[in-house]
């Protein structure tokens, strides 16, 4: 199975590759499967490296905050590390 969080666009370079925000942490990534015009600001979800698909902000929001509950609930115990975290935990430790 693939999980996919939705990346912010922080920048565009001229090789058609972006800057992008996951939860607090930046990469860089290709844009050059996605066809329609993507600019700064805009959500895309990633596999190893490359943005597949543009997606909505207000999906990419509710997205966003829905792994920010996981979260919460795991690091306070509601959920126990080992429970299908996904990596989670670890990614926000």
């Amino acid at each position: 199975m693939c999980l996919s969080i939705p990346s912010k666009i922080v920048e565009i370079d001229a090789h058609n590759n972006a800057l992008v925000q996951t939860l607090g942490v930046k990469r860089r990534v290709n844009l050059d499967l996605i066809t329609e015009p993507l600019a700064v600001g805009d959500f895309v979800l990633i596999h190893v490296g490359v943005a597949m698909e543009k997606i909505d902000q207000e999906a990419a929001l509710q997205s966003l905050k829905t792994y920010e509950e996981i979260v919460a609930k795991m690091q306070s115990g509601e959920i126990k590390e080992d429970e299908g975290d996904l990596g989670l935990y670890e990614f926000h430790r």
